[in-house]
Formats: structure tokens, sequence, C-alpha cells
């Protein structure tokens, strides 16, 4: 598979000459956006086909983050627009598929709400520090967060038993893995942001 990637990728126009921003990779990040109006079916609370239907589309929204980072990292063909785009339709995208699910209860509404505001806190401190000239490394944590979060919010898309697993709760017991991670990667940027501003002022 990864092969005939190589291949294709190689015969494909990967750069606009008149815009460097029209990549194939940002192209990959904003159809990976245009998932987004799919996950609004969830707030008919679809049935048990439908509901692995709109989880097998997220998740195929999911690996293409995977998919435009290779390209853009194999081909040195990282913009100001990518690296814009590719965080924020991550969290676009997590964030409403768990918000919808809310009404119609798959999801714990307050476990989503802190995920949300985490994600706020801590970008408001990375801008905060980048603006002060220090920056704040990413830690795997918040790697292994998003991992969590995407699993979680397919099993609950799912939500029906699946090869004899039940689904929802699979992903529940994963949904509260990925708020341990959130508030733990949470207070590591904390931390980091801290010891920083302290030594920025020394």
């Amino acid at each position: 598979m990864i092969d005939y990637l190589k291949r294709t990728f190689d015969r494909v126009p990967l750069v606009s000459p008149e815009n460097e921003t029209l990549n194939l990779p940002n192209a990959i990040t904003l159809l990976r956006i245009g998932v987004i109006p799919v996950l609004f079916f969830l707030l008919t609370a679809p049935g048990e086909m439908w509901s692995f239907i709109i989880a097998l589309i997220f998740i195929c929204a999911a690996v293409t983050d995977l998919l435009d980072g290779y390209i853009a990292r194999k081909y040195q063909i990282v913009t100001t627009m990518g690296k814009f785009l590719d965080p924020v339709a991550d969290k676009i995208i997590v964030n409403t598929a768990m918000i919808l699910m809310i009404p119609i209860g798959r999801i714990p509404a307050w476990v989503v709400a802190i995920i949300i505001i985490r994600d706020f806190v801590v970008d408001g401190m990375r801008s905060i520090a980048s603006s002060e000239g220090l920056v704040i490394d990413a830690s795997g944590l918040g790697k292994q967060k998003t991992l969590c979060q995407i699993i979680a919010v397919s099993a609950l898309m799912i939500h029906y038993p699946l090869f004899g697993l039940d689904a929802h709760a699979v992903g529940i017991v994963v949904l509260y893995v990925a708020l341990f991670l959130t508030l733990y990667s949470g207070a590591d940027y904390s931390i980091k942001f801290y010891n920083g501003a302290i030594r920025k002022k020394r």
C-alpha cells in the first residue's frame, strides 16, 4: 500500500506553481474538514447500519491525517496554511462529533466540556508563549490523547454491538482514558508554560 502511494504521489503535481498553499496535503486536509456535514446525521440517532457507516467515514477522515502528514514530510512542502489547518481540522472533526453525540445520549456532556476547555486553554498558552518568544514543545501525551479520542469517538458512533463487543461500553472506557490523558497533558503544558515564563523573567 505504501509503495503504491509513493508511486502515485511521484506522478502527482503536488504544488501549484501559482500558489504554494494549493498543494496535495492541504487539499486532503480540506477534504477531511468536508466530512463534518456528514457527522450531523448523528443528530437523527441513526440505527445500527447508519451508525457504522458514519463511524467508517469518521475513521477514514482520521486516517487521512497520517496521509497528508506523510506527503508533506516526504516532499518537503510544509506551508503556513498547512501548519494552521492540520491541527485545526483534527480538533474540529473530533469536537464536532463529540458535541453531536451529546443530544442522543452517547457521550457525557461534562466529559466533552472538559476536553474542549482544555484544548482552548492549551492553545491559549501556546499562543501567548509564542508571542513572547517561548517554544513549548509538544509532548507525546497530546498525540496519545488524540488517538484515544479518535478510538473512543469511533466506538461511540458505532454504539451498537459489533463482532460480539459492546461498542458503546468500549467507547466509554477509552473515552475516560482520553479524559485522563487530556488532564495530564494539560497539566504538563501548564508546567512547561509556567517554567518558561519564570526563565523569561530571569
